[in-house]
């Protein structure tokens, strides 16, 4: 660099100070500014070694970041129905159960897991009033293989009783073709049982909890503070940042609260400062690659909600821009040994770049920034 060039950027030059404006922990927007703003620095003002940086197209994104916990949906208990003296057989605690397997046993009998919404609460048998208890009973017979030819419907047909001495033999069971009251358990879908109440032995009266569980399917639930609330909506795209501070994962947002409540603190961010205690709408986020979330649970989590985003614009480093005396900045364009001012309009700020336009500006130039 000449002695005219350094000396030009002593006149011209005005100090850049990036300040990042914090929302919820993370940086949202860039201020720019500082004192005694001119066209140029007094006399005998240190100069300022400089270096380049190119123009680039890029897609800016800024974000938000919430935190949360990650979990594991839905919470169930599974109540035993059967008659019978003690629990002969249990699950143990973690354990995940699926269709067809064994929940638990009651006097050597085996209690089977079968998806619905409805609980058991009556014995089926041929005769039974219709009802839709009886249409899921078909359908889980139907999903384990042994409904060939049956049709899910409200009725205990003759093709149900069929169906249902094909799953009772291959099961081990007394083959009746009616299902008593107890010998299946309905639950929404697979469960992981996370805690186990009776123990081996102990007495099996109808009506007894056995078990509390959860589904397998790991979730996030976070507290969003209400002023943010219209970033996020439901099938909103974000990021979920694991414990480690470094793994991160793509999320998808599956439900947003609809009321308000006091936010307990829990999730608030450390950085929340007065803010702490602001009411919140509980958000819940579905992992696209549930695998990462191996067995953590109740493990604090960050997901990063984008609150601005530009696709393929110019951008160069923030440090890049001049404060022009009039108002307003430029940068400069570095062609070979000279430079030139360009004056740009700025967009939007995210991290260390900020979107820009301007006559004659394009991607691959070289602007000056101060050197590290």
């Amino acid at each position: 660099m000449t002695a005219d060039r350094a000396g030009r950027r002593r006149r011209t030059r005005a100090t850049v100070v990036a300040a990042p404006i914090v929302a919820a922990g993370v940086t949202a927007a860039v201020v720019l500014g500082g004192p005694g703003w001119r066209a140029g620095h007094a006399a005998g003002a240190p100069a300022v070694s400089l270096g380049s940086a190119p123009v680039v197209r890029v897609d800016l994104t800024n974000t938000v970041q919430v935190s949360g916990s990650l979990s594991y949906a839905g919470s169930f208990a599974v109540v035993n129905q059967e008659q019978g003296t003690a629990f002969t057989a249990l699950p143990a605690a973690g354990a995940t159960l699926r269709r067809g397997q064994e929940l638990f046993g009651v006097d050597g009998a085996p209690v089977t897991l079968f998806y619905g919404a409805i609980p058991e609460w009556r014995a089926l048998s041929p005769g039974v009033p219709a009802g839709r208890d009886v249409a899921q009973l078909e359908a889980n017979l139907i999903a384990l293989g042994y409904g060939a030819g049956l049709t899910a419907g409200e009725y205990y047909t003759d093709a149900t009783a069929y169906a249902v001495a094909r799953w009772q033999a291959a099961a081990g069971l007394p083959v009746t073709g009616t299902v008593p009251l107890g010998q299946v358990a309905f639950a929404p879908g697979p469960l992981r049982i996370t805690g186990v109440t009776p123990v081996l032995g102990s007495p099996a009266p109808p009506g007894t909890t056995v078990l509390t569980a959860t589904s397998p399917v790991p979730v996030v639930i976070a507290d969003v503070p209400v002023s943010q609330e219209y970033l996020v909506k439901a099938g909103d795209q974000v990021t979920v940042t694991l414990p480690d501070g470094v793994t991160t994962t793509p999320g998808i947002v599956t439900a947003v609260a609809s009321v308000a409540s006091a936010d307990s603190g829990a999730a608030a961010q450390p950085s929340a400062g007065p803010g702490a205690g602001q009411e919140t709408v509980q958000m819940t986020v579905r992992l696209t690659h549930p695998d990462t979330a191996g067995h953590l649970d109740q493990a604090p989590v960050t997901v990063s909600i984008v609150s601005a985003q530009v696709r393929g614009v110019l951008a160069v480093p923030v440090s890049a821009l001049v404060a022009l005396a009039g108002g307003g900045y430029a940068v400069d364009v570095v062609q070979g040994s000279l430079v030139r001012l360009v004056a740009v309009q700025t967009g939007l700020f995210s991290q260390t770049l900020v979107q820009v336009s301007g006559a004659g500006l394009s991607a691959g130039m070289r602007v000056e920034v101060p050197s590290s």
